[in-house]
């Protein structure tokens, strides 16, 4: 049925977008799946945003991270997958636009000449009103926004992911296919802490290899005497990386202009691409470019690969060893 589906059906979109939905008799799922694939294969790193918990800055981070590999002349896409949260149009000053619709699928926003983005938010008529959706229909929306909207060729895709590890963030890791990586959001508190453990152990349970935490609001700079008040801790990022082996980015500082930048619908980065967070910010991208860049290479030279359930084919590791075989 899959190769039926990919010789008969050649709209380049998913089957939520067709006019011929209801009366076709082709398999819908395998279309979308395909549909999808052809979209992934144009972008070279596909990379997600996420945190287990709320309020952590992570959609703000993730703004300043595709905005700054803009500047850096990248071809970058943003998706806002935060479904009940859709705040990355805000954060770029393009709340209130709509997509349009092209012979080949949605065209996303162009918010700069090398940056994209899709979001919900562009299709809610009253931002106010919240969304009241199962499962079936944040489905339904997700394939739309991985394989109709047309990214065309990009060196990145960023999906800003909603907190927790539930039905989007499966949906997203699921439809995408091969996630080049994540990045976990925190803040430096210990009951933030603790839920990030739950993220990289979804992460590496999903199969999706993490570049690393970093620490928001990590500290702030009293503007009247200059001196350091860790409002909410510090150092917690990074010690909880030396305790799950994973890499720490670098500390976002609690910066009141990234707020009042974010409530303005521009980028910090932009803004103050002088100041010590926007240099924090750039000193991450540079940490999550490397990161993808050598797996990348470090992939092409696999030529073994291994069947695991949901998760199709994936490469072997020459170095891995079980410790408990089944015999």
């Amino acid at each position: 049925m899959k190769e039926e589906v990919m010789h008969e059906c050649k709209i380049p979109f998913t089957c939520e977008l067709c006019e011929k939905q209801l009366s076709c008799q082709l398999d819908q799922i395998e279309h979308n799946k395909w549909a999808i694939t052809q979209r992934m294969k144009d972008i070279k790193y596909k990379i997600v945003v996420m945190s287990n918990k709320g309020g952590v800055g992570k959609s703000t981070v993730t703004t300043n991270l595709g905005v700054a590999l803009a500047r850096m002349g990248n071809k970058v896409g943003i998706a806002d997958a935060d479904i009940h949260g859709p705040n990355i149009p805000i954060m770029l000053g393009v709340e209130g636009k709509r997509l349009k619709n092209s012979s080949g699928g949605v065209l996303p926003l162009e918010v700069l000449p090398n940056l994209k983005v899709a979001s919900l938010s562009f299709l809610i008529e009253n931002p106010s009103m919240p969304v009241i959706w199962r499962d079936s229909a944040k489905w339904d929306f997700l394939c739309e926004l991985m394989g109709s909207v047309c990214w065309g060729n990009l060196d990145y895709l960023l999906v800003d992911l909603p907190p927790g590890t539930g039905n989007e963030a499966i949906s997203i890791i699921e439809l995408i296919g091969k996630v080049d990586g994540s990045v976990i959001v925190t803040t430096p508190q210990d009951v933030v802490l603790l839920d990030v453990r739950k993220a990289v152990m979804f992460s590496r349970d999903s199969n999706v290899p993490i570049i690393g935490i970093v620490e928001n609001m990590s500290g702030l700079i009293c503007p009247h005497c200059n001196t350091r008040i860790d409002v909410f801790k510090t150092g917690g990022g990074e010690k909880i990386c030396g305790e799950l082996g994973v890499d720490f980015l670098g500390r976002i500082p609690l910066e009141p202009g990234i707020t009042e930048k974010c409530d303005a619908g521009e980028a910090f980065v932009s803004a103050y691409p002088d100041s010590s967070a926007a240099k924090a910010f750039e000193e991450i991208v540079k940490k999550c470019e490397a990161f993808v860049r050598t797996r990348s290479d470090e992939l092409d030279k696999v030529t073994e690969y291994r069947e695991v359930p949901f998760l199709g084919k994936v490469p072997v590791d020459p170095n891995f060893v079980e410790k408990n075989p089944v015999s």
